[in-house]
């Protein structure tokens, strides 16, 4: 058996002496090396901002969704959207460890597991498409999948659903990272509070925040300011188009008294809300990018145009302990885990 680096790097065919994920391409021949794990893929979860802009491309057919997800998986040897630079993640079975594999979390064969690192770096191979769900992001098929030996990922919990275990783990870095950004009395603004991620942020916005503090929602559409404020988490709920950033920098102005948020949380899936998120935030403040639709140029560079002195995070997907974090809200609070089910199972 060939022995593999822990990062993945002897997978990787184009550029050469690139990591897996800013690589073009990577091998996807599923015989394994010795510190790598073969997943029998069952879903892949789609990024948000990677599904949405390949149903835009498909026009909303699922029969060419499947065509252009296949397609990057046979271009690239992984599920690294070209367009978003984005990917998602899986879930699937353990059929086989490599001897030398020493990863972070214990694992045998036969382990159910949700990979917790992105489509975009995991080797990938789709034998058949099965269902895709639009609504959801998820998509059923036969295939697949490496997990390299520095790859982190969670053996599914048995008090859930799978699809509710991998709509959660999906996102499970926003919530870990908003707990360790809001401090009691902060004014928190998270913009896309009505999907997935922003929900879950929401919980520990308010768990952190406090009494003293405050938390504010905003979403583009009825429906999802609705679901935001049915949480009972808001102090706030506006309904605002993220990409407007005066808009939303009114809004919260207003809201805020003129203080401004603490810190701002972009969830949403969409480009062009890098200023919103800057204008919304005070001097000082952070502005914490989650969304992986967001440029990083324009965040930099936005926010030297209208002078605001704000500390940018980069949406880091990876936070000490994130998965139990997050998992750990559907059993903190049953509202949130309701809406979940609904939405996810």
């Amino acid at each position: 058996m060939k022995k593999g680096n822990p990062y993945g790097t002897h997978r990787v065919i184009e550029p050469q002496g690139l990591l897996p994920q800013p690589a073009w391409k990577i091998d996807n021949s599923m015989e394994i090396y010795d510190n790598e794990v073969l997943i029998d893929v069952e879903v892949l979860n789609i990024d948000s901002a990677s599904f949405t802009q390949i149903e835009e491309e498909a026009g909303g057919d699922e029969a060419k969704i499947a065509e252009i997800m296949t397609g990057i998986v046979k271009e690239r040897g992984k599920h690294h959207n070209p367009t978003t630079g984005s990917g998602g993640m899986l879930i699937g079975t353990a059929a086989k460890i490599g001897p030398n594999w020493k990863g972070k979390t214990p694992l045998k064969e036969g382990d159910r597991l949700a990979t917790l690192v992105s489509l975009s770096l995991t080797p990938l191979r789709i034998d058949k498409i099965k269902k895709i769900q639009k609504d959801i992001d998820q998509v059923e098929i036969d295939g697949q999948a490496i997990l390299f030996e520095s790859g982190i990922f969670a053996v599914l919990p048995d008090d859930f659903p799978q699809t509710l275990s991998l709509a959660v783990l999906d996102v499970a870095g926003a919530a870990a990272q908003t707990a360790k950004l809001v401090r009691p009395g902060d004014k928190v603004v998270i913009i896309g509070a009505g999907g997935k991620s922003g929900l879950l942020c929401l919980h520990e916005a308010k768990k952190r925040a406090g009494v003293t503090g405050q938390v504010i929602g905003i979403a583009p559409r009825e429906a999802s300011m609705k679901r935001a404020e049915s949480t009972g988490l808001c102090d706030t709920v506006l309904m605002a188009n993220a990409a407007d950033a005066l808009d939303v920098m009114s809004k919260v102005e207003e809201a805020t008294g003129g203080a401004m948020a603490d810190v701002t949380i972009n969830c949403v899936n969409i480009p062009n809300t890098e200023l919103s998120s800057i204008l919304a935030t005070r001097d000082g403040g952070i502005v914490y990018y989650f969304s992986m639709a967001t440029s990083f140029t324009a965040a930099a560079l936005g926010a030297e145009g209208v002078g605001k002195d704000v500390t940018m995070i980069v949406g880091n997907g990876y936070t000490r302990d994130h998965a139990d974090i997050s998992l750990n809200i559907m059993r903190e609070n049953p509202v949130l885990r309701k809406i979940f089910e609904d939405l996810y199972t």
